[in-house]
């Protein structure tokens, strides 16, 4: 049983799972730069939510970030590598499209990395598309971005 709630974004939990992350992907990418455009924060990620096992313990994460009134960005999507596979990271991403749904956001944009095949294949799976690199993501060799409109 997995529960999905808000949680601030400067919460112990929130901070730890986010620096779970950024270690796993410093260590993907040999190196701390991995993220252009400006990273996002308490005050420009409107959404956070965290998930937690039937004990209580943080596992995954994910937030919005307003882009214009009709859209938004996922960011820090992530999923402590013990609770891969159980459905936990499907359970964040349709939290997150709820919760965009009901801020009448209509299309979800997002960024991943060239060295996440498994994110690229989740969010293909779960019906984001592939498309051209948008905003700080112009450019960066890096980066793969994904969209999806939400029904």
């Amino acid at each position: 049983m997995v529960s999905i709630d808000h949680e601030a974004w400067d919460s112990a939990d929130a901070a730890r799972l986010r620096e779970a992350q950024r270690v796993e992907l410093d260590a993907r990418y040999g190196n701390d730069n991995h993220e252009p455009g400006e990273p996002p924060s308490a005050a420009s990620v409107s959404v956070f939510l965290v998930a937690r096992d039937s004990d209580g313990t943080a596992i995954g994460c994910g937030g919005l970030r307003l882009l214009d009134p009709g859209s938004a960005e996922i960011k820090r999507m992530y999923v402590t590598p013990s609770a891969r596979g159980t459905g936990v990271a499907v359970a964040i991403l349709r939290a997150l499209e709820h919760q965009a749904r009901e801020a009448g956001i209509r299309t979800l944009l997002l960024e991943t990395g060239t060295a996440q095949p498994e994110a690229m294949r989740f969010y293909e799976r779960e019906g984001y598309h592939r498309i051209e690199n948008f905003g700080p993501y112009r450019g960066a060799p890096l980066s793969v971005c994904y969209a999806r409109d939400l029904p």
